[in-house]
Order: structure tokens, then sequence, then C-alpha cells
């Protein structure tokens, strides 16, 4: 049987651990030759060994452009060109509107908005045309969450990104579209709280999806795979909400 990717240059952003990883594993065994990248090089040779062959790991920080030239250089040197982009890189953490600062402010537009604009647009000389690019959205792109509005407003912007970048690329038939995932077990979830509270969170997320449970970063990548592949060929510009039926009620 055909592979929903073969042939295909993928490249994960963020791509060492969680939805990332997932994504990165799923894509490979999809047949894609995949470059992943992070910003921790332990982080990264570790990811790299479990996807195993065909696989490129990049150190890279998506909020600093001279180490997107880098990555691209490095992408076009070893395949010359790229089909998919999926820009996952990026995080958060949570403070109440009387505590934010500067820095948690620029830190966290900067890795989710400032990243992804970034990341796209330098790829855009790689990408073939009917290339896919996902950019990693979230549920809070529409809903209101507690201490939690600086990165949620960041994914708004990152929604609308998608929706704009469809009119920029029409000529080239080159599909955008955001993936907001719910609560997904990940490292970046559970660093919210402290460690001893972790499970407290679990459970009270878990409450308020209508299928009573977190997420699975495999679920969200079966989903990101959908739209790096012709599957979704008519999908353009769109927000694919994978959470259980959280953003829905």
């Amino acid at each position: 049987m055909t592979k929903k990717l073969e042939d295909k240059v993928a490249l994960v952003t963020g791509g060492t651990s969680g939805i990332g990883l997932a994504a990165a594993l799923e894509f490979a065994a999809q047949g894609a030759r995949v470059f992943i990248t992070g910003r921790r090089q332990a982080e990264l040779d570790r990811a790299a060994k479990l996807i195993g062959h065909g696989v490129t790991a990049v150190k890279s920080d998506a909020s600093k452009l001279d180490d997107l030239d880098r990555l691209y250089a490095e992408i076009k040197r070893k395949a010359g060109y790229l089909d998919v982009v999926f820009a996952n890189a990026g995080g958060g953490d949570m403070l109440p509107l009387d505590a934010i600062t500067e820095e948690h402010f620029d830190r966290i537009f900067d890795s989710n908005v400032k990243g992804v604009l970034f990341t796209v647009q330098k790829a855009l000389p790689l990408l073939r045309d009917n290339a896919s690019i996902i950019l990693a959205s979230s549920t809070t792109s529409i809903k209101g969450t507690a201490n939690f509005s600086v990165y949620s407003a960041s994914k708004a912007a990152v929604r609308n990104f998608a929706r704009s970048w469809i009119l920029d690329l029409k000529d080239r038939k080159i599909r955008v579209n955001a993936i907001a995932p719910g609560p997904i077990r990940t490292p970046g979830l559970e660093g919210l709280v402290p460690a001893e509270h972790t499970e407290g969170l679990m459970g009270q997320l878990s409450s308020l999806v209508p299928m009573g449970r977190i997420g699975k970063p495999e679920e969200i990548a079966k989903a990101v795979l959908f739209l790096a592949s012709s599957d979704s060929s008519f999908v353009n510009g769109a927000e694919l909400f994978v959470d259980g039926g959280l953003a829905q009620i």
C-alpha cells in the first residue's frame, strides 16, 4: 500500500517531544524524509534516534532568524525542497493580567507568532507548489482562559495567519491550515504547574472534555498527517479542532 507521504520532504519545528515528535514519527512512518528542530541538542539526539532512518535533526530556535537561515540552508543542501511544513515550535505559561510582564509577552509572542511567521516565510523558496503548511494553534484561539491571555492571543494570531496566507499563496496552490489541539498530555502541559499538582490538573482538564479524558500526542499527529497529505486536498484556511469536543460546547 502506498504511504501517504511517499517521496515527500517534511519539516517539523519543535520536533523533540510531545505533539511535534509524534507528528515527526507519523510523517516518517508514512514515507517522508523528515527534518526536525529543537533548541537542546540532547533532546534532538534522542528524538532522532527514536524516529530513525531518514530523519535529520537541526538545532534551531524558531524565534531567531539566523537559526532559521541555517536550518533552511541545511534543508536545501540535503534535500533541495520541501513539501510539508508543520510550524509547531512554541509554548507558553500562565500569568494573571495584573502580573503580566514585558518579558512574558515578548517571549511568548516571539516563539508563537514571530517564530511561526518567519518559519513559513523563509520556507517559501524551498516549498514546492501544492505544498501543505500546518500551523500549531490551540482551542485557546477561540476560548477565554483565566491566567492564559497572552498565550491565547498568540494562538488567535496564528489562526488568522492561516486565513490570510491562503490568499497570499493561492497562485502557488499552497494550502495553509491550523491544527487546534485541546488538552494533550505533553511535557508542555504538565509543565504549567508544579509536579505535585500535575495529576490534579489532568483530572480537572479531563472533567471539561466531553469525551472525559486528556488527548494523546499520537491523536494530534494523525490529524496533522491528514492536513499534510493529499487526503485534505480541498481543505484550506481551516482550523481543525482535535479536542474531544472541548471547544465545541
